[in-house]
């Protein structure tokens, strides 16, 4: 059994210690549909202090996108120094099929970004040399209902790029699937699934170039917080960079967790401990202080 966390108020505990912070967008300062006052105020407030902050999302569109339901969501520009996004790094792997034909899956136009510039033809199966899943369809899809399609890809021995690893992600009070749902039930079948986003190497190098350059100096690693809600995606990937974790209960953990209510500090650090994070402490919401 894992130690229990250290319980604290909020970011300015822990603001001392670190130069930098690489910060979870979807879950952390907002839920998709609005965003949470107190996680701006948290950022805001670092940053004022002398902190970096780098937003680090599993988003399936380039990081321009995202600024604009930022702006949209008034979260203010000051709360953060830049921004990468799994679209920034998977645009990277979807280059190699430049003028050929893909298979998109996910909301038809939303993700439109993700391709520009690559004089891509999209379409069915039956033509496209690779399936590139941005999120399931709707948001009331569910990924065993894409099994019948994925046999299908696998049939043809498509390789699948999935630009969005998260599984599953708050929406207003609802829990929704991911595109890193659909491209797990790929890669159980035996299909080859390729993603860039968390909690995989290049977008956290990327990030913490972007922090470093933001920064004006270069940074130590033990001097950076990672901050984020998903066990699979933030604390694994914090863990596999080499920095700390700043844990958020009240997000996709949150019933289980009982994150409002009366949380079980030896819970949330069972819960984290298979990814090996060294978890700095835990927040239902991200605050500058409770």
């Amino acid at each position: 059994m894992s130690s229990p966390l250290p319980l604290i108020s909020g970011l300015s505990d822990l603001a001392g210690r670190y130069d930098a912070v690489l910060s979870d967008v979807w879950g952390v300062i907002h839920n998709g549909v609005s965003a949470f006052p107190e996680a701006i105020e948290a950022l805001v407030n670092y940053r004022r202090a002398g902190g970096t902050v780098v937003l680090i999302t599993n988003a399936p569109r380039p990081s321009p996108p995202i600024i604009a339901m930022l702006d949209r969501l008034n979260v203010p520009r000051e709360a953060y120094d830049g921004i990468v996004s799994s679209g920034d790094a998977t645009r990277t792997m979807i280059s190699k099929y430049r003028g050929r034909a893909i298979h998109h899956v996910g909301p038809a136009t939303e993700d439109d970004a993700l391709y520009d510039g690559f004089d891509l033809r999209r379409t069915g199966p039956e033509e496209a040399e690779v399936v590139v899943v941005t999120d399931l369809d709707t948001d009331n899809d569910t990924p065993e209902m894409y099994r019948e399609r994925a046999k299908f890809w696998l049939s043809r021995k498509l390789p699948m790029i999935c630009a969005n690893p998260d599984r599953v992600v708050e929406h207003g009070d609802q829990i929704i699937y991911c595109g890193g749902a659909l491209g797990d039930l790929y890669a159980a079948m035996g299909g080859m699934v390729l993603m860039a986003g968390k909690p995989y190497q290049p977008i956290y190098e990327e990030a913490f170039r972007l922090a470093e350059l933001a920064a004006g100096k270069g940074l130590d690693k033990s001097r950076v917080l990672a901050i984020g809600d998903s066990v699979r995606t933030d604390a694994t990937g914090a863990a596999q960079f080499g920095i700390d974790l700043l844990f958020i209960t009240g997000s996709i953990h949150a019933a289980e967790l009982d994150a409002f209510g009366k949380p079980d500090p030896q819970a949330i650090a069972d819960l984290i401990e298979p990814s090996r994070a060294r978890v700095a402490g835990f927040l239902p919401r991200l605050a500058w202080t409770s």
